[in-house]
């Protein structure tokens, strides 16, 4: 339960895991920002709405989140960060319409315990479909499995999703394509994060801030 009449600031992150860092106090009339990376968050401060930077991966993403969740509650929670498109088609920034990971099966899963623990999560709208697992894709044959699946790829997207389904919390993930999940994806996200990080700055500021 949240710690009543108590924000959750910068000053307490040391409590959590060391990848984790949180610039402001999350409060329950304002978003969470909620990114894996400093170098995808550092646009993000055109608002004066919190960030959690949680580290990279579905793990860190579902214990820090967690982790501050369990003591304060957002409004809601607004993950944004970079992804790889399974599509040559798609570019740009994307809400995403639905999540799924990638490396778990859940149906194997179901077919052995008679419970689902990795279903779709579906968010509303009509975006693409998102595809989340603890891998960087960057190889021909992954990418054409995955987009068997998905339109694109990242790292923590289910996650965030999934804790924020458990804490009964509204969540819409945000992801800028940075690469095309290919050969060579790492070098071309790298080159590009820094631009992507922009244009997340730039959607947090035309469709939420009005600005």
């Amino acid at each position: 339960m949240p710690c009543a009449g108590r924000r959750l600031g910068t000053g307490d992150r040391m409590l959590f895991n060391e990848a984790m860092r949180l610039h402001r106090s999350i409060s329950l009339d304002q978003p969470l920002l909620v990114v894996a990376l400093d170098e995808e968050a550092q646009h993000l401060h055109v608002s004066e709405w919190p960030v959690l930077v949680t580290g990279v991966g579905k793990v860190c993403a579902a214990s820090a989140l967690s982790a501050v969740l369990a003591r304060q509650r957002p409004s809601c929670l607004i993950n944004l960060g970079t992804a790889g498109a399974l599509r040559d088609d798609l570019h740009g920034t994307q809400v995403v319409g639905r999540v799924v990971q990638h490396d778990f099966n859940d149906e194997a899963i179901y077919g052995l315990t008679g419970q689902r623990f990795g279903a779709e999560i579906d968010l509303g709208g009509t975006g693409p479909v998102l595809a989340s697992g603890d891998l960087f894709v960057d190889g021909a044959a992954e990418r054409a499995r995955l987009a068997t699946v998905a339109d694109l790829v990242d790292m923590e997207g289910y996650a965030v999703a999934k804790v924020a389904r458990d804490f009964g919390l509204d969540v819409t993930l945000v992801k800028q394509i940075s690469d095309r999940a290919g050969e060579g994806a790492g070098r071309t996200w790298r080159e590009a994060v820094d631009e992507c990080a922009e244009q997340l700055g730039e959607w947090l500021r035309r469709e939420l801030l009005g600005a």
